[in-house]
């Protein structure tokens, strides 16, 4: 007959027979169906009595006739190796698996020569006497894929080493709603949905370059010397090797905080340093590269320069 499993136990003690636990599930017992699980490791001898099966251990190993001999632990015949199954489908590509870029050998490391002949990577001196502090690895931007920090901070008028975000020329340099003064009112001549978009995409990363000439081209009406805002003073920073620099987006500066600053190069100053990224018609973000935090400041506030450029 075929058993059920059971999870009942026998204990009986009778001329030193000791009976087991037993659990019935895959070896004949009886003319019934059992397995028997014991916790040695060892081959253990079990006698089913054919009438009641109820089972005892066997401790010499025999069996009365009247009982069905079952040996535990045994190992059983190897089995048919199965069939290998189908490869798998291809995972996809992780981040920087494969670059999208091709990568420029155009910067100076740690090597004894100062020749800039070394692929470019964060911390490495980039062509424009800087520190690279970006690298596009996976082509998420357009045009470029390095940002590159000046080697120094901007100076304003009279060799200041701090000036404030905008000057207070007339209308800004624009007709109303720029009704007074660009301390006071947006660079901006976009409205509404639109001026928030702007306003979105000159915060990211290599947004600070169309900000800045935004900024400058609304004093530039106004006929005001460059070394008396932030905006000018990125935009007119030069090194032996490179002129194009700007005043870095609030995204740019908090790479330069990741990057550099909490690596302990650079040289900032332990202040906050201007962005070209505009909060609203009075504010504008800053970096705080003392304790990292980024906040904003009033346009006629002052605050340090550090120019940034791309390639």
């Amino acid at each position: 007959m075929s058993l059920v499993p059971k999870f009942q136990s026998y204990s009986r003690r009778s001329a030193g027979v000791l009976l087991l636990v037993g659990v019935l599930a895959g070896v004949t017992v009886g003319g019934g169906v059992g397995v028997i699980a014991a916790s040695s490791t060892k081959s253990v001898t079990v006698c089913a009595n054919k009438k009641t099966n109820v089972l005892r251990y066997a401790k010499n190993g025999k069996c009365a006739k009247t009982e069905t001999k079952v040996v535990l632990n045994q190992t059983g015949a190897t089995g048919t190796k199965g069939d290998t199954g189908a490869a798998g489908a291809k995972g996809d590509a992780g981040v920087n698996a494969t670059l999208a870029i091709t990568q420029q050998s155009v910067c100076d490391g740690s090597d004894v020569d100062t020749v800039a002949n070394e692929v470019c990577k964060i911390g490495m001196t980039g062509p424009g006497g800087g520190l690279i502090f970006f690298v596009d690895y996976d082509n998420e931007y357009a045009t470029y894929d390095y940002l590159e920090a000046a080697p120094t901070d901007g100076v304003f008028a009279l060799s200041a080493t701090t000036g404030v975000w905008a000057t207070t020329t007339p209308k800004c340099g624009a007709a109303a709603p720029q009704a007074t003064n660009c301390q006071t009112e947006t660079i901006y001549t976009e409205t509404g949905v639109g001026l928030a978009a702007i306003r979105g995409l000159h915060r990211g990363l290599f947004g600070g370059k169309v900000a800045t000439a935004a900024i400058v081209a609304r004093h530039d009406v106004g006929v005001f010397f460059k070394n008396l805002y932030a905006a000018g003073v990125a935009d007119d920073y030069t090194t032996a090797t490179a002129s194009d620099w700007w005043l870095p987006s609030k995204d740019e500066l908090q790479k330069m905080q990741e990057n550099l600053n909490n690596k302990g190069v650079g040289g900032f100053a332990s202040g906050s340093y201007w962005s070209s990224s505009e909060v609203g018609a009075n504010l504008a973000w800053v970096q705080n590269f003392y304790d990292g935090f980024q906040y904003y400041n009033d346009k006629p506030g002052r605050s340090y320069v550090r120019p940034v450029r791309a390639f």
